[in-house]
């Protein structure tokens, strides 16, 4: 079964996969949780808004993103948007 770490590794190398060509900067972990049965990581990542902001140290919003990932075999089963108000 894989750790919370390997967990949240993947999510992120995931998200970098995904996102390569636009080189998005200060990709977050902000949350980690467990399914009750122990079969799902569900990972939240955060990213700026507008990278260019963020490279510049303005205040700015950010988007988030939930990654369901098997506990057994670490893949990424899902990836959704996570609406923080």
């Amino acid at each position: 079964m894989l750790d919370v770490k390997e967990a949240a590794r993947r999510a992120s190398e995931y998200f970098a996969g995904l996102y390569s060509d636009q080189k998005i900067p200060n990709v977050q972990l902000e949350e980690v949780e467990i399914s009750e049965d122990g079969k799902h990581w569900f990972i939240t990542l955060s990213y700026p808004v507008a990278p260019e902001l963020a490279a510049l140290n303005f205040n700015y919003k950010r988007k988030y993103k939930v990654f369901k990932i098997d506990a057994e075999n670490g893949q990424v089963v899902s990836m959704k948007i996570r609406k923080v108000e």
